[in-house]
C-alpha cells in the first residue's frame, strides 16, 4: 500500500482501514506460531501497513487542525 493512495482517503476510511490492517496483523501473527505462514515478510508489511495509516490519519488531523485556525 502506497502512502499516495492513503491520502486519497478520508480520515474514516483510514480508520476502517486500519482496524482490518490490525486484524489481518493478528491472523498472521497466529499463523506464524502454528507454522503456517508461509511468508514472515508478509508481518513486516503489515506492521509497515498500519504505520503508514498511523501516519496519513496524522497528517489528515494536523491539516484539519491547520484550516481551523
Amino acid at each position: 500500500m502506497k502512502s499516495s493512495e492513503l491520502k486519497a482517503l478520508t480520515v474514516d476510511e483510514l480508520q476502517e482501514k486500519l482496524e482490518q490492517t490490525i486484524k489481518s496483523l493478528y491472523q498472521l501473527r497466529l499463523r506464524a506460531t502454528t507454522k503456517e505462514l508461509e511468508k514472515p515478510s508478509d508481518i513486516t508489511a503489515s506492521r509497515r501497513d498500519i504505520a503508514r495509516i498511523k501516519q496519513a490519519i496524522g497528517d489528515k488531523q494536523r491539516e484539519a487542525q491547520a484550516a481551523a485556525k
